[in-house]
């Protein structure tokens, strides 16, 4: 996922002709709609958190800047990709921010993207009743071990049933 995020970073700059400099990222963190939610991840990797010295957006849970980031990072746009269910995009986004930020997430959220992500990286969406299945699941105490052992291998649909 960082590599989606640094390469989207990286063709935004060829794009617009501009080198890979903080001036351009605090630019784009300073704009945040104007931008898809790559770039924006791209720039606050660029930058540091002036209170607690961690990339922007990514420090410890409760540094206020960082708190704020991250909810200011769900500011850019999101487009889905094409041939992919709607609101995939978003689902990659959300999914790309926990796995990136663990500590900034609750246990159980983190383990139910570490499950899911990778189905969602594939343009999969689960239905509500799939995903409450999943989160049921992890509520009762299901491992990544048990999750995983369900998890259907060539990623062609929600494995996880109500």
């Amino acid at each position: 996922m960082d590599r989606i995020i640094e390469d989207g970073y990286q063709a935004f700059l060829k794009d617009i002709g501009l080198e890979d400099e903080v001036a351009v990222a605090e630019m784009i963190v300073e704009e945040i709609k104007g931008y898809d939610w790559w770039v924006v991840d791209g720039a606050f990797e660029r930058l540091t958190c002036g209170e607690c010295g961690s990339r922007r957006g990514r420090g410890p849970k409760g540094c206020p800047p960082c708190d704020l980031d991250e909810g200011f990072r769900y500011s850019a746009r999101e487009l889905d990709r094409a041939g992919v269910m709607p609101r995939n995009e978003h689902a990659i986004r959300v999914g790309a921010a926990v796995l990136r930020n663990g500590h900034r997430h609750s246990d159980k959220a983190l383990l139910s993207w570490q499950i899911g992500f990778p189905m969602v990286l594939s343009g999969c969406m689960p239905t509500t009743p799939e995903a409450q299945a999943l989160r049921a699941r992890i509520n009762k105490g299901a491992t990544y071990e048990d999750l995983a052992a369900t998890m259907v291998p060539d990623l062609t649909g929600w494995p996880l049933t109500p």
